[in-house]
């Protein structure tokens, strides 16, 4: 009788192990990614910061507006990404629509998680031109893609025995919906949408670079110029923004979970 070892070693997963690392050193030279440029990137960037320190404020009325745009199309397109996924969401779930619903459904998250906001903001501003809703228009596509697709996933999560006994008393679907699905969803709901508006106030700096407004505008031109001075007072002020939105998307989220819990007591 042969002994079996305890912990016998899997060889198969060893070899894929190795044949990953051998392949990252291969796409690192191929990538022409040396030790000597990166110690000579270290010196440029320490002359890049040493260049952007102290911070110059003086130009902070463009400051304040590329911001408060920034803020703007954040909101809208938080606010229509949403309530356009919502639909899309419950025809995307498996468990509550037939297949070629929820297929289609999926197929357009896809879509819409396919390319990045920058790519499709890229897109938008050739179709509709420079300014807002080019930027407002890209984070849309993004956030249905986002929202959707977890919005979804939660729905396939429910308990079936609440949308079956609000099923049972002869209900509608969409009563099914609202008193059956929704009230098991609707705190991580609201958790995927702040944390929703957090990405589009990041993105929406992005976007801008590419003319879709604002802040990013204003931190390319500085770039552009060289006033890395300026380009430190714009990412300070981004920081600050995207700091203040986390805190409020905190608050949001623990007065929904303290709703909750009363709710379940």
């Amino acid at each position: 009788m042969t002994r079996r070892e305890a912990f016998a070693p899997n060889w198969w997963g060893r070899a894929g192990w190795l044949a990953l690392a051998l392949y990252c050193v291969y796409a690192a030279s191929l990538l022409d990614i040396t030790w000597a440029r990166f110690v000579e990137g270290l010196g440029h960037g320490e002359k890049f910061i040493d260049r952007m320190f102290p911070p110059s404020f003086s130009r902070w009325e463009v400051v304040l507006k590329g911001l408060k745009e920034s803020l703007e199309i954040a909101l809208l397109a938080s606010v229509a990404g949403i309530l356009i996924s919502l639909p899309v969401g419950f025809m995307a779930a498996r468990n509550l629509m037939p297949a070629w619903v929820s297929w289609s459904a999926r197929a357009l998250i896809a879509i819409c998680r396919t390319f990045h906001p920058v790519i499709v903001a890229i897109i938008f501003v050739k179709a509709v031109g420079f300014g807002a809703i080019a930027g407002i228009l890209a984070l849309v596509v993004a956030s249905i893609g986002f929202i959707g697709k977890l919005f979804a996933e939660a729905i396939e999560e429910i308990s079936l025995k609440q949308v079956e006994a609000v099923r049972a008393t002869g209900a509608s679907f969409m009563n099914v919906i609202v008193f059956g699905v929704v009230p098991q969803v609707f705190p991580r709901f609201i958790g995927f949408s702040t944390y929703q508006f957090d990405s589009n106030v990041r993105n929406s700096t992005m976007v801008g670079i590419v003319g879709a407004g604002g802040i990013g505008a204003p931190l390319f031109v500085a770039f552009q110029r060289f006033d890395y001075d300026v380009v430190c007072a714009i990412l300070l002020a981004i920081i600050a923004v995207v700091f203040c939105c986390e805190l409020l998307s905190n608050q949001v989220k623990k007065v929904f979970g303290e709703q909750k819990v009363a709710a379940s007591g």
